[in-house]
Order: structure tokens, then C-alpha cells, then sequence
């Protein structure tokens, strides 16, 4: 969706626009600024006073870092809350993940409740049943040893590896980069140059680098452009510039193997890699 097009879906009974702060098919980040302004003049014209949820889960750990200059937070008035998830780019254990609001008054006072079990009489938000916090103590300690530097240093040298990546799949004749590490998340995202021309497709190069240890993510795009398939790599902590250049060549091998393969289409179906 873009900016433009919103005036033909929301109405009197949009409870809020959610744009993602790194898509999951592509890992660029959707323009929230553009939206909110859009909003604006909905606003103007209608007096529809539609908020905004930014869904951060994989960019609220990272576009602080990499961009902080982009206007994406509660900097923009309209923007009411926004989530993200600490298991992710926020280098925590699965399992934790974070929504913050604007302020006391955007989060509505009925979704909250006492517990009055613990020694004192205390409100929350969260699921009220025991559970291990293991993955909360784990994600302050990150941010109490690495810091803003320490968070900047990590992503800066996974956006420098996804990109790095990108250039190498990018010569290579078969592959067609659609996103390349810039700008977003650190991550890469592509698809077949010539996908009516080739007797296989990214699901069988999925199957094929899968023997090698990779799990790339395939998918097709959603709506209109369901027929384009595309494949995501997402660079995080831990991913080595070595490691890279495996990939690269596991890749390349795959792609050798099915041009001079006249193997039948895959059955397999779409993939997903859930960040």
C-alpha cells in the first residue's frame, strides 16, 4: 500500500493504519512519515482522526542505529505505538518482544488489570500467568552492556555483510536483486532475472541450497504481484563475512546444478522464515 491509496481504505471505522518498519517479503521499510502526512489531509478533508501503529519488529532494533535520521517514531504526533520483537534484531532469546505507546492514554484503561498476588497491588498488560522472564533479564543486560555504540556496531557489520552479499548475487546472471541491504534492513531480497524462461524456480533452488545447511526463506509477493517469487536472506548477529562467501558459493553451485539439470518444477510450496 502507498500513501495515495489510503484515502480508499480507511472509513468512520478504521481503528488505526499499522505500516511495517521492514516488510517481511523484502525488508525495506514501508514510508510511515508519507502516511502519517497522508493522514493529515484525509484529516483535513474528512475529519477522520485515524492514529497509527508502526510495526517495528525487525526495524525498531535497527533503524535507530543505521538511520537515525529517518522520522518513522512518536517524533511524528500521529503515531500512537509500536511494537518490536527483542528475539529478533534486538539480540535477546526467543520469546520477548515490546509495545510501547506515546503515552498512559493511548493504552486504554480496560485492557489492563491489577494482580494483587505479589505483594503489593501492581497493573499490567501482559498475559497473567506464570512464565520464565529469563529472555527479559537477557535483552536488559544488552542494552546495559552494548549501548546505543554496541547495538550500532552489531548492525552496522550485518548491513555491511547483507550488502556485500547483495553485490556477489548480483553478477550473477541468473538472480535479479530487488533489494540490496541499503537503506533498511539488513538483508537481501531477489528473484529469477528470466523466471519464464528457466525450467526451475526459487522453490528449487530453496530444496537445492537446503543440502548444503541453508534455510532460505521463498515466497511469492502478496496481491497483485502473486506470481512474482522471490527469496529473502536475512544477515544478523552471527553471520560472518566467511559466512557470506560460502553462501555465495553454495548459491552459485545450486544455480550450475539446475541450468544444467532439466529437472521437473518443484511441488513445494511456499516457504516462510518468520524474521
Amino acid at each position: 500500500m502507498r500513501p495515495e491509496q489510503l484515502k480508499d481504505y480507511v472509513d468512520e471505522n478504521t481503528i488505526c493504519v499499522v505500516p511495517t518498519l521492514g516488510v517481511t517479503f523484502t525488508g525495506v521499510y514501508e514510508p510511515v512519515s508519507e502516511i502519517c502526512k497522508e493522514l493529515d489531509k484525509i484529516q483535513d478533508q474528512t475529519g477522520l482522526d485515524i492514529p497509527v501503529h508502526v510495526d517495528a519488529a525487525s526495524g525498531g532494533f535497527v533503524a535507530p542505529f543505521l538511520h537515525p535520521e529517518l522520522l518513522w517514531d512518536f517524533r511524528l504526533d500521529r503515531v500512537k505505538s509500536i511494537n518490536a520483537s527483542g528475539h529478533k534484531f534486538g539480540l535477546a532469546p526467543l520469546g520477548v518482544g515490546w509495545v510501547i505507546w506515546r503515552d498512559q492514554k493511548e493504552l486504554p484503561s480496560d485492557l489492563v488489570f491489577n494482580v494483587d498476588y505479589l505483594g503489593g497491588n501492581m497493573p499490567t498488560f501482559a498475559l497473567n500467568f506464570s512464565r520464565p522472564g529469563g529472555q527479559i533479564v537477557i535483552q536488559y543486560y544488552n542494552f546495559m552492556r552494548l549501548g546505543w555504540v554496541g547495538y550500532r556496531g552489531i548492525q552496522s557489520a550485518c548491513a555491511e555483510n547483507a550488502q556485500y552479499l547483495a553485490e556477489k548475487l548480483a553478477g550473477l546472471p541468473e538472480l535479479d536483486i530487488l533489494y540490496d541491504g541499503n537503506g533498511a534492513l539488513p538483508c537481501v531480497c531477489y528473484r529469477l532475472k528470466h523466471p519464464e524462461k528457466a525450467h526451475y524456480s526459487l522453490y528449487d533452488l530453496s530444496e537445492r541450497v537446503r543440502m548444503s545447511g541453508w534455510q532460505i526463506a521463498s515466497y511469492p509477493l502478496p496481491a497483485d504481484m502473486h506470481d512474482t517469487v522471490v527469496q529473502r536472506i536475512m544477515v544478523r548477529h552471527g553471520v560472518s563475512h566467511d559466512a557470506v562467501d560460502q553462501l555465495f558459493l553454495d548459491i552459485r553451485k545450486a544455480l550450475n546444478y539446475l541450468d544444467k539439470n532439466n529437472i521437473k518444477w518443484s511441488e513445494a510450496g511456499p516457504s516462510f522464515s518468520h524474521g
